[in-house]
């Protein structure tokens, strides 16, 4: 649900919130309650321009939840605040951007993160596009996201099309954090209710791996709709930094997860349960959301 107010007659104001409770089970840890609030507002000053921001919970660049009862633990930070054109076939951000262009990969940097930088983004044909992105990314506090670095460490080039109805794929390199990385996926759409990825990341400079292999589904139990998201996860021990920032990060050597979703019927309201495993660690969150 998106509310708009209009200030003049070539601009108006739009946002996006959403809420989320979980109680967070973990076999290594002792169990806990979080919530997790995210705010999106944006300016649109015409059909091209648009200041956005982006206002979260969490005290990490991979983490947006607060835990319920800890003095320490109630931190909310403006993460983004960028400057938005867009052009024919693309579009360029300016500020503290986005770490995606658009969906975001298991392999790809965390949704909730960020870059202080420029990202330009063309097509070269309607379904293929290229993007360019130069920033920093040395300071993964949230708090100091707005706290611009003189520093240029963060490099990414990548290709990405849509080949068919079925397939689609990815190319990238980049450097992040002082390492040099290479970036594959594929993703298989068999139809409207079944995909499934490979996804493969290699560390140039230390010959270190990542590699994802998942399915995205939607089935009906007894008529009831549910939304699945499963993966198996291997990331060497010496893969570096960039692991941690990733959206699946699970934990080096051999993981996996099993994530369902589905509607509450109740306030617009949604539920969704997780399970993941990692070495001898295991850890189960389940929770509701909600959307504004």
């Amino acid at each position: 649900m998106t509310a708009t107010a209009s200030t003049q007659a070539i601009a108006s104001y739009d946002h996006r919130i959403d809420v989320q409770i979980r109680y967070d089970n973990r076999s290594n840890r002792e169990d806990r309650a979080q919530y997790r609030l995210r705010y999106y507002p944006q300016i649109n000053f015409n059909n091209d321009w648009s200041l956005n921001s982006f206002v979260v919970t969490g005290d990490d660049f991979a983490s947006s939840h607060n835990t319920f009862g800890e003095s320490d633990s109630q931190e909310i930070a403006i993460r983004r605040l960028y400057i938005r054109r867009n052009v024919d076939g693309g579009k360029v951000e300016l500020g503290v951007i986005p770490t995606y262009k658009g969906r975001v990969s298991a392999t790809g940097l965390s949704k909730d993160g960020w870059i202080q930088g420029v990202r330009y983004v063309t097509s070269l044909l309607p379904t293929h596009k290229l993007e360019f992105v130069v920033g920093s990314l040395n300071n993964t506090d949230p708090a100091k996201a707005l706290s611009l670095s003189g520093e240029l460490d963060y490099f990414e080039v990548e290709y990405s099309a849509s080949l068919s109805q079925h397939h689609a794929i990815e190319f990238g390199l980049e450097r992040i954090t002082a390492g040099n990385y290479a970036r594959a996926e594929w993703r298989y759409i068999q139809n409207t209710s079944q995909t499934w990825l490979i996804e493969y990341v290699r560390r140039l400079d230390d010959a270190q791996d990542k590699f994802v292999l998942g399915t995205e589904s939607q089935f009906e139990i007894k008529g009831y709709p549910v939304d699945m998201y499963a993966y198996y996860a291997y990331v060497s021990k010496a893969f570096g930094f960039r692991a941690e920032l990733t959206e699946d990060y699970l934990g080096t050597g051999h993981g996996g997860s099993i994530a369902l979703s589905g509607s509450l019927s109740i306030a617009e309201m949604d539920w969704f349960s997780r399970i993941d495993a990692v070495g001898n660690n295991k850890r189960l969150l389940v929770g509701i959301k909600r959307k504004f």
